[in-house]
Parts: C-alpha cells; sequence; structure tokens
C-alpha cells in the first residue's frame, strides 16, 4: 500500500511538470517570438538591401580591376577615371559594411536570437533570415537537419565539410547542405565569417557525437542503474522517516505529563500537557512530510537529469526552486538600503518622541511652567502630538517599505481607509468630544458631578468614555459625545477653596416664630460633620406659601463626595433639634373655608383630625 501511495505520488508530480513545463514553453513563448521574429525579419530585409548593394559594388569593382589590367600603359587619363570610381566603390562599401555594423549593433543587446536546439542545450542562435525564411523557421529547419544526423550510427565528426559558394559558406555532411553562412550571420556574431563557419561546424560534430554516446545501449543501461538506485534510497529514506516518526510518536506519549507539560505564562496555562504532546506530533507529521516531498522532488531532480530526454524538467524543476529563491535573496540585498533609511527614519522619530515625553513629564511635575497651559493638559497633548507625529512617520516611512508602489498594496491601503473612515465615524465623534472636555476642565478624576440625571465621582476619562461610581457602587459609562450634549454639574471644583454649599428645606406653619425656626436649623447644620464653621450656615425663607412657610438651611463643605453622608447626618440632626424644642415638622393643610372677617390661627396643639 506504502509503495503504491508513492508510485502514485511520483507519477502525479510526474505529470505535473509536464503540464508546468508544456504550458510554460507553449503559452508565453508564442508571443515573445513572434514579436522577436518580425523585429529580426525587418532588420534581415535592412541588411539584405544593405548586403545587395555590396554584392552590386563587387561586381562593378571586379569589372573595373578587368578594365585596368588591359589598359595599354600610355592610356593614362582612362586609368586614373577607373582608379577614382573604384576608390568610390571601396568607400561605398565601407560605408554600407558600418551602417550593417551599426544596424546590428543596436539590436544586439535588446533582441535575442532564435537558438538552435536539436537535442537539450542550444548549439548557437540565428538572427538573419535567409531567402523566404524568416529566423526562426531557419533555426527550427537547422535543428531538424542536424538531429537527424543523430540516426547515423557511423556518423564521424570528419564527414562535416565546410564548402564556400559564390557568397555564403555552407556546411554540408556528405552531400546535405546544415546551413548556409552569410555576411550578416558574421556580423551579427562580430567575427569573421570563416571562423563562424568552424566554430558552428565543431559545435555541431560534437553535440552529435555526445547525444548519440548519451543514448547508447550502454549509457542507457547505466542510467536505468543510477535511477533504479536513486528510486530505492528514496523508498529507503521514506521508510526510514516513517519508523523515525513512529519512534517519536511513542516518546512523546511516554514523556506526557512527565517532560512534556504544559506551557504557562506566568499564571495562566496556555497548554496543557495532553495539547501540547498533540502540538508535538503534528509538527513532527508536518516534518515528516516535508521531508518526504523534498526527497521525491530531489529523487526527481535527478533521475530527469539522468536521461537526455527528460533532462529538460530537471532544468525546470531546479528552476521552480532556484529561481523564487534568487528572487528573494536579490531583492532582500536590494531592499537593505531603504531598511536603513527606515532604520534611521526610526531611530530619529524616538529622539523626538523621548523629547515630547519629557516635556510632559516636566510639566506634570510642575517644575515647567507654560503661561495659560495647565499641568492636566500635559498628557492628552502629548497623546495627541505622539499620534500626530507617528502618522508623519509612517507618511515618511511609506515609499520605502516594499511593495509600496505595486497596484495591490495601493488598494488595500484605500480598502482599510474607507472600512476605518466609515466604521469609526461614532468613535471619531467620541475621541474629539473626549479632547474637548480635556480642554475645557469640566472635571478631572475624582471629581464628584451630575451628568444629566446621573451622579457619581469621575473615575475614568478617556479619549472614548466617561466613567462614574454613584454612591450605590454601580460603574456608569457615558459617551463623551453625550456628556458634551449634556449639562454636567461638577461639586468639586470650588469646594476646597469656597466650599460646595449643601441645602435642604424644611416647611413650617406660620405660629411658629421664624427667629426660632432659623436657630435651630443653624445649630442641627453646625452639629453636623464636615460641615464647616466658617462661613457659618445661613438660613433663607425661600417662599411663603398658602398654609405655612419654606426654610432653607444652607452650610458650606469642603467634602463634596461625600455629600451623601453629609445630607444624612444633617437631616438627623435637623429632626432631633426640632424634637427637642417640640416643633413638629408637618405642614398644616386646612379643609374648612375661613371667614374673612375671622381668621383662626390654628394651635399647635390641634387634635390630629383637623390636620392632613
Amino acid at each position: 500500500m506504502f509503495i503504491k501511495r508513492l508510485s502514485l505520488t511520483m507519477l502525479l508530480a510526474l505529470t505535473i511538470c509536464q503540464d508546468l513545463y508544456g504550458q510554460k514553453h507553449n503559452t508565453a513563448a508564442p508571443a515573445e517570438d513572434t514579436l522577436q521574429n518580425e523585429i529580426l525579419i525587418r532588420q534581415s530585409e535592412q541588411l539584405q538591401k544593405l548586403e545587395a548593394l555590396r554584392i552590386a559594388d563587387s561586381i562593378k569593382k571586379t569589372e573595373l580591376e578587368v578594365q585596368l589590367q588591359t589598359l595599354r600603359s600610355t592610356d593614362n587619363l582612362k586609368k586614373e577615371e577607373l582608379l577614382a570610381e573604384l576608390e568610390a566603390l571601396r568607400d561605398r562599401d565601407s560605408l554600407n559594411l558600418a551602417h550593417q555594423k551599426e544596424k546590428i549593433d543596436s539590436l544586439r543587446g535588446v533582441v535575442k536570437g532564435f537558438p538552435v536546439t536539436p537535442f537539450t542545450e542550444p548549439l548557437f542562435y540565428i538572427y538573419t533570415r535567409q531567402g523566404s525564411l524568416s529566423p526562426k523557421e531557419r533555426a527550427d529547419i537547422v535543428a531538424e537537419r542536424i538531429r537527424e544526423l543523430a540516426d547515423d550510427y557511423f556518423f564521424r565528426t570528419d564527414s562535416l565539410k565546410v564548402i564556400a559558394t559564390e557568397q555564403m559558406l555552407d556546411i554540408v555532411y556528405k552531400d546535405r547542405v546544415l546551413i548556409g553562412i552569410s555576411d550578416n550571420d558574421a556580423l551579427w556574431m562580430n567575427i569573421k565569417k570563416e571562423q563562424l563557419a568552424e566554430n558552428y561546424r565543431t559545435a555541431i560534430g560534437e553535440a552529435v557525437v555526445a547525444y548519440i554516446d548519451a543514448t547508447s545501449w550502454e549509457t542507457l543501461l547505466y542510467e536505468i542503474g543510477l535511477a533504479l538506485l536513486v528510486i530505492v534510497a528514496v523508498f529507503s529514506v521514506i521508510h526510514l522517516t516513517g519508523r523515525l516518526y513512529r519512534w517519536l510518536k511513542r516518546k512523546v506519549i511516554i514523556q506526557k505529563g512527565t517532560r512534556i507539560k504544559g506551557l504557562s505564562i506566568r499564571n495562566y496555562e496556555l497548554l496543557d500537557a495532553t495539547h501540547s504532546a498533540r502540538l508535538i506530533m503534528t509538527g513532527i507529521k508536518i516534518l515528516r512530510w516535508v521531508v518526504t516531498l523534498l526527497v521525491i522532488y530531489m529523487a526527481l531532480l535527478v533521475i530527469f537529469g539522468l536521461f537526455p530526454w527528460t533532462k529538460k524538467f530537471s532544468d525546470t524543476l531546479l528552476g521552480y526552486f532556484l529561481n523564487p529563491l534568487k528572487k528573494i535573496v536579490l531583492s532582500v540585498w536590494d531592499y537593505i538600503p531603504n531598511l536603513i533609511t527606515i532604520l534611521v527614519i526610526l531611530l530619529v522619530f524616538r529622539y523626538v518622541l523621548k523629547g515630547f515625553r519629557f516635556l510632559k513629564e516636566e510639566i506634570e511635575k510642575g517644575v515647567l511652567h507654560i503661561p495659560g497651559f495647565y499641568p492636566e493638559w500635559a498628557n492628552p497633548t502629548y497623546q495627541i502630538i505622539r499620534i500626530l507625529t507617528l502618522a508623519f512617520m509612517m507618511v515618511v516611512i511609506f515609499p520605502y517599505m516594499p511593495g509600496s508602489d505595486s497596484p495591490v498594496f495601493k488598494g488595500v491601503s484605500v480598502f482599510i481607509g474607507v472600512l476605518f473612515t466609515f466604521g469609526s465615524a461614532g468613535a471619531l465623534g467620541n475621541v474629539i468630544a473626549g479632547l474637548v472636555l480635556t480642554y475645557m476642565r469640566a472635571y478631572k478624576i475624582g471629581d464628584q458631578v451630575k451628568i444629566g440625571d446621573v451622579t457619581g465621582d469621575i473615575i475614568e476619562r478617556s479619549l472614548l468614555v466617561t466613567r462614574l461610581r454613584t454612591i450605590k457602587n454601580e460603574i456608569i459609562s457615558i459617551p463623551n459625545s453625550t456628556v458634551m450634549n449634556s449639562h454636567t454639574i461638577n461639586f468639586s471644583s470650588d469646594a476646597p477653596d469656597k466650599g460646595l454649599i449643601l441645602h435642604t428645606t424644611v416647611t413650617i406653619g406660620y405660629e411658629t416664630p421664624w427667629q426660632q425656626i432659623h436657630t435651630l436649623l443653624k445649630k442641627a447644620a453646625l452639629a453636623t460633620n464636615m460641615i464647616s464653621k466658617t462661613p457659618e450656615p445661613f438660613v433663607m425663607q425661600i417662599s411663603l406659601n398658602e398654609y405655612y412657610v419654606s426654610y432653607q438651611i444652607n452650610a458650606y463643605t469642603r467634602e463634596p463626595n461625600l455629600q451623601a453622608d453629609i445630607y444624612s447626618e444633617l437631616h438627623r440632626n435637623i429632626l432631633d433639634a426640632f424634637n427637642e424644642a417640640g416643633i413638629e415638622l408637618m405642614s398644616p393643610q386646612y379643609h374648612g373655608i375661613r371667614d374673612a372677617n375671622d381668621i383662626k390661627i390654628p394651635d399647635k396643639h390641634t387634635p390630629p383630625e383637623n390636620k392632613q
């Protein structure tokens, strides 16, 4: 079963390699080859026109040289005319040759020729057309002719000859022309035509001999043996890997709870022993598959590289690994200057923020005084400057980040910006409100305030919410935007200096003298803890109602956060003071209609049934 799965895996890998290789060479190549072929065809047409002019000039020059030889020694005038015409032809030939070289030099670094690849490796490249054949067609035909030589088991390199024709040098095997080399071919290779023909002849001979040797029965049997050894080695490594995996798995199970314990961070147990063992076994399993796939991959490289027909697959597989690795290494190397620039920018902004933080701490301690700037403004102002500084730092760093110029990076940045804009509209409103409240100095931590209908002590103020603790120990979070839109009463802001005035109201009938009421209320207030003796409490008659008078006792305290306790004790003291004086704290109410000429003042000892 294991061998069957391994065989299927290798077969699948081979199929994928073939598909990828076919796609690579059958999709991207035609478009590039077509464009390159068109460029070379146009260039070849121009070069052929110049070559035709050179040929015509050469023929004309030969005719003039023949005429010079037939002239009599006394015919000096005609001789001078012929010599002048010969010189003009030589100059024009040199000019045409220079023009050809200039055109070729302009394309040599841009356009690559078409490789002549009869076997696995290209032998040489063709750049020029010949007659009606384009450069690509020439390369394909020459490769096919050379490939046919490998079928001749009696092939010898001595059979390859270089034969000169009128304008070309032909490389011939027996009676068949393999390739014809023109002056333009020599110009593209920047060497003489004779030397180029000899180089091509040598390359063809060596390639054919090497291919015949590589495809001989002896070589094939040797390569098949090596391939079998590689397959056996792969099976052995995979078998050993499986045994090692099972051994490690048993070890992990045995060591669970002893050496393999849970993973804890301080007092929090992130992983217990069971989960840790399971995680280790998962890692070992992943490592096993990585090693297996890597061994199969390397085996395919070796096996494909053994045979000449599959060597291209080996090069392709190796390229799939080396090309990305090369790109990564080159990208990292090219990115080093930008990385150094980013590090320098981070270092500069780090010390700038340190300077702002030092100023903030000095203002908070009271060492540094800035007119009109309060110490409680130091931290929020520092946070604002810090955010703006970090945002400016990101703007400076952005062009140096990898992939910042790519459309994907820009699209993701815009998408995140849109999400942040629409998703944080309410949050930004609270942040702005929090900043405004900070600089309004409406309250600070520890103050007792009333925001809307909620009364409590400020325990936290952030950019988003303000939190209060009520007298019932309830924590209430109020968004800063709500605080901005409602009125706020601060009981603590002036209490340390001027004191907070606590007040409560009692209603007493008209029969009790107001002087006595004032005295009793002041006595009750002064008997209350945390009520200031100076300024002394005072009483106000706030209304003269139909049956009673409303008296309001006002007393100063410098402990605004204890209002509830102070009010409770004040009310107890008022009850005690009035009970001792024999005055009942009830508002008289009447059911009868009095006579306009007979005003009856109710007695304080009137029975309860006459009162409500």
